[in-house]
């Protein structure tokens, strides 16, 4: 039986949360609140989709009140765990928080849609390659790129030069050294501090803030990164198929993967072909 929280602790989970919620999930919530008897389910699905609530509920998951010995990065057990009238209350006090403009919506819509189709490659990538790290590739795929949203907030000039940080790309330069020379800052940086304050599973946030630096991870032969290695994997592999370079840096080549693909598929032994296979078959489903 899960223990309701007090509007104190759904206060104090939200400090913190800048990332606003998707407002057409923030609708279909609303209107699932108001059934007689919410499906735990359908209101878990839809939190999935959603950045800034999965973080926000998973920060409350994995806080002191539950003494969870392991920190949880599955959307459907925190659901389960907090039950559905913390849940509702957790989604009134986002709703909230989540008042944009029209502008920044709009802005928002590119961040939106490739993390949700990112998560959704990324778990079934993981399952396709044998990965025992399923839930965790979910929430690298939704959570990794969750530092835009913050760095769009603060700079509002960051689209531009994210797009120009995408373009230069390669051997000597990631995508986050062209937002380091403009910013002094990355999205990597401050989504990983961001995974830290939602409590997310160590690795996973280690991940988040390495995502953009595959090459290097990839590069070194030793077996220190083997855990890195199975997080990035499928999520590098998701990125190129959901076309990230294109969604979020309007590019027409993806130069991230040019170099660091060839690694990434050796590491989880993957022919070109069979990775091309692979993609057919995840766009065949209407993963993406």
């Amino acid at each position: 039986m899960s223990e309701e929280l007090t509007s104190e602790q759904i206060h104090q989970a939200l400090q913190g949360i800048s990332v606003p919620p998707q407002p057409q999930i923030m609708v279909d919530l609303q209107m699932e609140q108001y059934m007689p008897d919410p499906d735990l389910g359908v209101i878990a699905k839809l939190i999935a989709q959603d950045p800034g609530l999965s973080g926000a509920l998973l920060k409350i998951v994995n806080s002191a009140h539950y003494g969870l010995t392991n920190k949880i990065a599955s959307i459907q057990r925190a659901v389960n765990l907090l039950g559905s009238r913390s849940i509702i209350n957790l989604i009134n006090a986002q709703s909230i928080k989540g008042e944009m403009s029209d502008e920044t919506i709009v802005t928002l819509n590119r961040f939106w849609d490739t993390a949700q189709d990112v998560a959704m490659t990324s778990l079934t990538l993981a399952k396709r390659i044998g990965s025992q790290t399923v839930d965790e590739s979910y929430a690298l795929g939704l959570f990794h790129d969750c530092g835009i949203p913050l760095m769009l907030k603060r700079f509002p000039n960051y689209m531009e030069v994210l797009e120009d940080a995408y373009a230069r790309t390669g051997p000597d330069c990631r995508v986050v050294d062209t937002e380091n020379n403009a910013f002094h800052t990355n999205h990597s940086v401050v989504g990983y501090y961001t995974a830290k304050s939602w409590r997310l599973p160590g690795h996973v946030s280690e991940a988040i803030a390495n995502h953009h630096n595959a090459l290097a991870i990839f590069q070194d032969d030793s077996s220190r990164n083997a855990a890195l290695k199975n997080l990035l994997a499928p999520l590098k592999m998701a990125e190129h198929i959901c076309e990230s370079y294109r969604v979020l840096g309007n590019q027409a080549e993806d130069h991230e993967w040019d170099l660091v693909g060839s690694l990434v598929l050796e590491y989880v032994g993957l022919s070109e072909y069979d990775f091309e296979n692979l993609k057919e078959s995840i766009r065949e489903l209407g993963v993406r």
